[in-house]
């Protein structure tokens, strides 16, 4: 592909609308990006996959309710790769509700318990309360008896006198006319008993039975184990409450326990965190949805009156408590208003797994004026950042990634042509090296005096060609248009790795100077596409100056051991507004927060890695592209022309004889050792030098053994030795190894 980047509608960081093949769409949720995925839907559906940025849009193509203007499920979703998104969403939705159901099954809330519960209640019901009274009548019945069979043994006695046998057959027949009457009213009882737990009886089978009948007549047995299923599932509803009294609910459910996330969830975790007041309550923008491709869950939510945003935003590891998972899961974005907040909770720590490959692997040729790929997000889209009139810090401890992340424009500036690059490594290390073919001046070896011959060219031939160039035109600053106009507009890329390192290495005037040129070529550079970039790993007032610091618009925070340190990048009071690079865990290579000065709030994402073979065949390519359009940095002067310069005709003649050297090549291509007299002397008479032997003689000194005859061409001459030249051209001029 040839024009890998396009340029972004708005000329900001923006979410793009390409979606990697294992990613055909965009969450079901995000209304700024309804554009960018509707899209990147159809590109899917193609076969095709495109890195062009979107521009975002708050107001356009989203749903709104008829009664309000709520958002609600983006237009994208009725397209066909929308029906295709929210197929595989309830796929998702449907095998985790199994889980959770089977995970229930074990608890006294489970569908078996349920039923055992439903159908001892059912039996109570049908028993009733009959039982009591019938236990009674006979309790009463048995005690009757008792007193009766008491009294006609003390009346059967023979002894007893007359008038004493009479009272006992008076009390025998009292105790047998209430033995009777016990009998009469246990009787009635048990018939009464019967009655009622018949109806009650017939009143919960008839149900049942008529259920069975009508399945098995209509369906057969299907229909009968249907009936048989309606009718275990209405006994479980009657024992859905336990012994307690206690319903099954989510209002302990976690998304690291496997729970779908559901508005009471997200209330109850907000008013925990001490976001909202216990009587308040978030109002819910969008459903909480489940993403398209199954990662996350996420919702956006509107925050009650008087609370900020930024008070949620702080709150990230309260919110990760009380949805059970860690800290890194949790995501909150700042929406268009203050009260606006979209909030993202990710099923495993995202950006643990392989680094996504850059786009500029396969790029034939690219163009800074166009928004470069920079990194990917934690939604999977392609974060992209114009960097005319830009400026950039990257930041992180040893190992967090902010080379690989710097590499990313000083790729891209390789493969555009129209792109000068000044580097300079403070560290000494081999990261730019592979840049040296293609850079117009570069330091690896973290001096400071060569930094400062970077600085004060870029100052004081770089920046005034540039500005005479704007001049010309009678414009204020440079363009695209401009650009395809005049070829002398070039991007001017100044990269200086580990600014600390040239600082402690540099004398106190040194700093002074390394300081002052940075700043001023800082600060008049951006409108003559002059973008300097700053790598450290603690970027403080010692490491970069404070002045400097704080006019680099576009920033990187790679992983920071302090909440402070990851301020000092971002801007104070980013870390306890939620953005805080300390989070970033070790295993996330590349991660960091990436901000630009058009946007309000830094993005999480990864940067695009490219190993050092992809790099090199970048550069390969970087280079053939320079060679083709002769834009190739000029090598050093040769010796010769270095002794031009000086303007001494003695040196002149040095020139001359160095030239002749190197036109009659030796051994293996390298130029001759040792040249006749006579052959120097024909070549400096045919440059206009009138030079003699004698002459010769006396400005090449040489020994009595360099003096002897060599073979040349069949007979023996006197000569020169190359070496006898260059250590004249040293000991003359400090010229010269």
């Amino acid at each position: 592909m040839t024009d890998l980047i396009r340029k972004p509608t708005d000329g900001t960081l923006v979410d793009a609308a390409a979606r990697f093949p294992q990613q055909p769409a965009a969450d079901v949720y995000d209304q700024e990006q309804d554009t960018a995925v509707v899209e990147s839907a159809r590109q899917v559906l193609q076969g095709v996959v495109l890195g062009a940025p979107a521009e975002l849009s708050v107001e356009k193509n989203v749903d709104r309710d008829a009664f309000g203007d709520t958002p609600l499920i983006p237009a994208w979703t009725r397209t066909p790769a929308g029906w295709k998104a929210r197929a595989a969403v309830g796929r998702v939705n449907s095998t985790r509700t199994f889980r959770r159901w089977v995970r229930r099954q074990a608890s006294e809330h489970g569908h078996g318990p349920q039923t055992f519960r439903g159908i001892r209640r059912t039996f109570l019901w049908v028993q009733g309360t009959e039982g009591a009274q019938v236990a009674t009548a006979r309790h009463e019945l048995q005690q009757a008896q008792h007193d009766y069979k008491a009294a006609k043994w003390a009346h059967d006695r023979r002894l007893i006198p007359g008038k004493e046998k009479d009272k006992r057959r008076g009390e025998m027949e009292k105790s047998f006319a209430a033995s009777t009457s016990a009998m009469s009213k246990y009787k009635s009882a048990q018939k009464g008993a019967r009655v009622r737990r018949a109806f009650r009886g017939a009143t919960v089978l008839a149900p049942v039975a008529t259920a069975e009948g009508v399945g098995l007549h209509m369906l057969g047995a299907p229909g009968g184990l249907l009936a048989t299923c309606s009718t275990l599932a209405a006994l479980a509803l009657i024992g859905r409450r336990t012994t307690a009294g206690e319903l099954y609910t989510d209002r302990d459910a976690k998304i690291g326990d496997g729970d779908r996330m559901t508005d009471d969830m997200v209330n109850r975790v907000y008013r925990s965190a001490k976001v909202i007041g216990t009587e308040e309550v978030v109002k819910l923008l969008s459903p909480c949805t489940l993403t398209a491709d199954g990662a996350a869950w996420e919702v956006r939510l509107e925050l009650p009156d008087g609370i900020p945003a930024a008070k949620a935003l702080g709150a990230t590891a309260q919110l990760a408590n009380g949805f059970g998972v860690s800290v890194q899961q949790v995501s909150q974005t700042k929406g268009a208003r203050e009260d606006w907040i979209t909030l993202r909770v990710t099923l495993k720590v995202p950006f643990t797994g392989q680094s996504t490959k850059g786009p500029l692997v396969t790029a034939d040729k690219v163009s800074l004026w166009s928004a470069v790929p920079m990194a990917v997000s934690e939604r999977g889209d392609v974060v992209s950042v114009e960097w005319f009139e830009k400026t950039a810090l990257f930041g992180g401890e040893p190992g967090s990634g902010k080379s690989a992340a710097a590499n990313n424009p000083l790729l891209t500036a390789a493969l555009d042509v129209t792109a000068d690059l000044y580097l300079a490594d403070g560290k000494g290390g081999f990261d730019l090296s592979p840049f040296e073919p293609i850079a117009q001046m570069i330091d690896t070896d973290g001096d400071p005096e060569q930094l400062l011959a970077i600085l004060r060219h870029v100052w004081e031939v770089v920046l005034p060609e540039l500005k005479q160039t704007v001049k010309d035109h009678s414009v204020r600053k440079f363009s695209e248009s401009l650009a395809a106009k005049d070829k002398r507009v070039r991007f001017t890329i100044l990269y200086i790795d580990e600014w600390a390192s040239y600082m402690a290495a540099a004398s106190p005037e040194q700093q002074k100077e390394l300081e002052r040129l940075l700043r001023l070529i800082t600060q008049q550079g951006r409108a003559y596409a002059v973008i300097v970039i700053a790598a450290t790993q603690k970027p403080d007032s010692n490491a970069v100056p404070t002045g400097i610091r704080d006019i680099l618009s576009t920033r990187w925070a790679g992983r920071c051991m302090t909440p402070e340190a990851s301020d000092t990048i971002l801007g104070k009071g980013r870390a306890s507004a939620g953005y805080n690079a300390q989070r970033i865990l070790k295993s996330q290579r590349g991660v960091g927060y990436l901000q630009t000065g058009e946007t309000s709030e830094p993005v999480l994402t990864q940067s695009y890695f490219y190993t050092d073979e992809e790099v090199e065949a970048i550069l390969r390519q970087a280079y053939s592209l320079r060679q083709e359009a002769g834009a190739l940095p000029a090598g050093p002067a040769s010796l010769a022309d270095q002794l031009r310069d000086l303007g001494n005709e003695q040196a002149d003649i040095l020139a001359v004889l160095l030239d002749t050297f190197d036109l009659h090549p030796g051994l293996e291509g390298q130029p001759i050792e040792w040249l006749p007299g006579s052959v120097l002397v024909d070549a400096l008479t045919a440059a206009g030098l009138d030079v003699s032997a004698d002459s010769l003689g006396r400005l090449v000194v040489r020994t009595d053994e360099e003096k002897a005859k060599r073979l040349w061409q069949g007979s023996r001459a006197v000569g020169y030795p190359r070496s006898r030249v260059l250590v004249t051209v040293r000991d003359r001029y400090k010229l010269g190894a």
